[in-house]
């Protein structure tokens, strides 16, 4: 790709997490990350190619997905509020597994939400759906 980067990796719980730094970053993950899950599905396949057992490497290009990590369970909680305040269904855009994981994992202990995936293929939608008071299935939505 023409990319000059460093990577370092790290062996945790069987997975091998590669952690790539460059001044270029951002041709590496591309538009939402698109580019760099691609390029993590293609390591996979180079490394587990020539192994024994397999193995799942995690890419990540100068910190990007902790912080599509943080701005996913910002989206949705701010989602999750608004199902609950207005007593709709929100949905959240087409999402990649990883994130529509962080989407279902933010909002799991939540007693007055439910989240479901939506869609075909790889890029699905999460729709998040208010519940009412289980306690007093009557009461109406604040």
């Amino acid at each position: 790709m023409g990319v000059r980067a460093e990577v370092e990796g790290l062996l945790k719980e069987g997975n091998l997490y590669l952690e790539i730094r460059g001044d270029q970053g951002g041709i590496l993950i591309g538009k939402h990350g698109r580019t760099l899950e691609a390029l993590q599905m293609l390591v996979n396949r180079m490394v587990n190619k020539r192994l024994k057992n397999a193995m799942r490497v995690i890419l990540d290009v100068d910190g990007y997905r902790k912080r599509r990590a943080e701005s996913m369970a910002q989206m949705a909680l701010r989602l999750g509020d608004e199902a609950k305040r207005t007593g709709h269904s929100q949905v959240a855009g087409l999402l990649n597994a990883y994130d529509r994981r962080i989407i279902h994992i933010t909002l799991k202990e939540d007693p007055f939400l439910e989240t479901e995936s939506i869609g075909e293929g790889e890029l699905k939608r999460v729709k998040i759906v208010p519940l009412k008071d289980r306690d007093n299935p009557l009461k109406p939505f604040e």
